[in-house]
């Protein structure tokens, strides 16, 4: 579902784009450093995790989806070319064979996407990325029954697409869409059980994006 809405959404995008009026000439100022090159995002994002998982003991674990806050700043290289750092934390109830409460876990996953920007002088930007994530679970809590709940660290990789729709030339509402690729290992009972979970969330976010 999210694959084929994804890719719709990319080629709509895209097709309004080609046909878009240049409103204003993007500026990078003077300098490397120039608070032009930098755009910032506040978003609401819903994080879907798309679980497949191995348990020792048999069955499958899963984990819910989490709304929750996602800032973000961008920085132009060029006037098309952006590198993207993403942070947000969500936290997840973990579930086994669909009725079982495992427990509960935060994730911290810090993503850094490179970005091209079909048309950034135009009131209607879209833009699609690529990048690496690296997730830091923390806070675990073993449900009742369990103890010793422990979700390592893991490196994933992502890709973007979304769109700017500038309202001024500082203030405008963005629509975003990422994909992560992520495998970690969980165990619980000191060891006794332990899974290998692929987590691959979805991540739709809705928000504001300001521009210097």
């Amino acid at each position: 579902m999210y694959n084929k809405t994804l890719a719709l959404s990319l080629a709509a995008a895209v097709s309004v784009a080609a046909f878009a009026t240049p409103v204003f000439a993007k500026d990078l100022g003077d300098g490397p450093w120039s608070k032009k090159r930098f755009q910032v995002r506040v978003r609401a994002i819903d994080v879907i995790p798309d679980v497949d998982s191995s348990v020792n003991i048999g069955g499958e674990v899963d984990a819910d989806y989490a709304i929750t806050p996602e800032v973000d700043v961008s920085y132009f290289f060029t006037q098309n070319i952006a590198a993207e750092l993403i942070a947000a934390t969500s936290k997840h109830d973990i579930d086994y064979t669909g009725n079982v409460d495992l427990g509960e876990a935060w994730v911290l996953p810090p993503t850094v996407m490179l970005q091209y920007h079909f048309t950034p002088d135009n009131k209607f930007s879209p833009y699609v990325g690529a990048g690496l994530n690296y997730s830091v679970f923390y806070g675990e809590d073993a449900g009742s029954g369990f103890t010793d709940l422990d979700v390592d660290n893991g490196v994933g990789y992502g890709l973007q697409a979304g769109a700017d729709y500038w309202v001024n030339d500082h203030w405008g509402v963005n629509l975003d869409v990422k994909k992560l690729w992520l495998n970690v290992d969980a165990s619980l009972n000191n060891g006794a059980i332990k899974a290998d979970v692929d987590m691959d969330p979805w991540i739709v976010g809705a928000g504001v994006s300001y521009r210097f």
